[in-house]
């Protein structure tokens, strides 16, 4: 789809070009409908005169094909809006819209992650065994997954050069650093410096990263693995889902927000957001689910849900699970290793998890087992299941068999 942007700021649009897929000469004569995208930050809408809820706003008109955006910076906005934009447009050309990124490995094997904003998208889909295809937006058609993007938007805070060297390796000249704090002498940045806002960010071409699909396609996924960050610290690290149960938790769409994410979140919170991207879709989340269990029956698609956040307690107490650890768990489960070896069935959530996997100590596996107060745990367990039951009393079309594969 073409897209004109029209920005007040340089940076803006250099990120525009840095994110979008870059045209060619025929597609600068193509004669589908584009869309504009008219980014102006220093204009502030006036609530009362313009019944927006604050000074910024994101407004979509689909029939003028604009996407305003006003009174804030984030860069971040514009490519959301045309991902809102597409999540709209293309269910019906049957494609399904993800927010999700992908790679291959070298058989050919494609593996979808889908999971909101510090959840890991990106650095797990950043794998040195395995191809990129794209890190945060795709279409699911009839001929394959393919990204929506030409670049990726990685979240720097903390960044490492021995856990994340793809990421690290791309932020190079020609990149967009956002909310990162750069020594002004010696113009190095300090990734754990979040003294202006956790959400720190760079953008940059997608084939900055050494090992990417330069087409940004693949093949149809043999394994999808749902990311959420759990600040309780009571998911199990690891799950094998059913088909119910992956219907169930796509629609739930559970992670933690995280600090600097949004205005006002200073710590971790639990947050639930259908299709894990909630506020981009235009349509009913069970449209976008429908599409998903379609597929994952008629290709057989294995699906998986790991917890990138706490262990051992919840935040404040507990610690991050280590991303080695769910690296290898993520390898395991992508790899079909994790089909060959014991499972238990966790008797609050009914996820069932492998009591071993290559890399990884066999208690962590186990939430329970990691916290120190085993009452405290169930206490916990037993809230943040009230809390999907709660939350799923949205969903009024769902089968029983899908209401039932959530917390017991």
């Amino acid at each position: 789809m073409p897209l004109q942007v029209i920005t007040e700021l340089a940076w803006h649009n250099l990120f525009a070009r840095q994110l979008f897929l870059r045209a060619n000469e025929s597609d600068l004569i193509s004669d589908r409908q584009g869309f504009t995208i008219l980014c102006v930050p220093n204009f502030r809408t006036d609530p009362r005169v313009d019944s927006t809820r604050s000074e910024a706003a994101i407004i979509l008109d689909f029939e003028e094909r604009l996407a305003l955006i006003a009174g804030t910076q984030y860069a971040g906005e514009m490519k959301k809006s045309i991902f809102t934009v597409l999540n709209f447009l293309l269910p019906a050309e049957g494609v399904l819209p993800m927010h999700c990124s992908a790679n291959v490995g070298s058989a050919s094997d494609v593996a979808l992650f889908f999971g909101l904003s510090g959840t890991g998208k990106t650095s797990l889909s950043a794998d040195t065994s395995r191809r990129l295809i794209g890190d945060d937006e795709h279409g699911w058609g009839d001929n394959g997954v393919f990204n929506f993007e030409g670049g990726c938007y990685a979240k720097c805070i903390n960044l490492s050069k021995q856990y994340e060297p793809q990421i690290w390796n791309a932020i190079r000249f020609g990149a967009v650093y956002e909310n990162v704090v750069v020594n002004p002498k010696t113009r190095e940045p300090d990734y754990s410096d979040d003294s202006l806002t956790e959400n720190t960010r760079a953008a940059y071409p997608v084939d900055f990263i050494d090992n990417v699909i330069e087409s940004g396609r693949g093949g149809h996924p043999s394994a999808i693995i749902f990311l959420s960050a759990d600040s309780f610290g009571v998911l199990p690290p690891v799950s094998k889902l059913s088909t119910e149960q992956a219907m169930y938790y796509f629609l739930s769409g559970y992670t933690s927000k995280l600090a600097g994410t949004e205005a006002g979140v200073t710590t971790p919170q639990a947050t639930f957001s259908s299709c894990f991207g909630a506020a981009f879709l235009p349509l009913r989340p069970g449209e976008y689910a429908n599409l998903l269990r379609e597929r994952i029956e008629k290709y057989k698609v294995r699906v998986y849900l790991i917890n990138t956040g706490w262990t051992g307690g919840p935040f404040g107490i507990g610690e991050r699970i280590n991303i080695n650890y769910t690296r290898a768990m993520v390898r395991a489960a992508i790899s079909g290793e994790l089909d060959k070896v014991e499972m238990v069935t966790d008797p609050i959530f009914g996820l069932r998890s492998p009591t071993t996997c290559s890399g990884v100590p066999d208690e962590l596996l186990i939430p329970r087992n990691t916290w120190a107060d085993r009452e405290a745990y169930d206490r916990q367990a037993a809230d943040l299941a009230a809390r999907f039951k709660k939350n799923f009393t949205q969903f009024t079309l769902p089968s029983d068999e899908v209401r039932n594969a959530g917390p017991r």
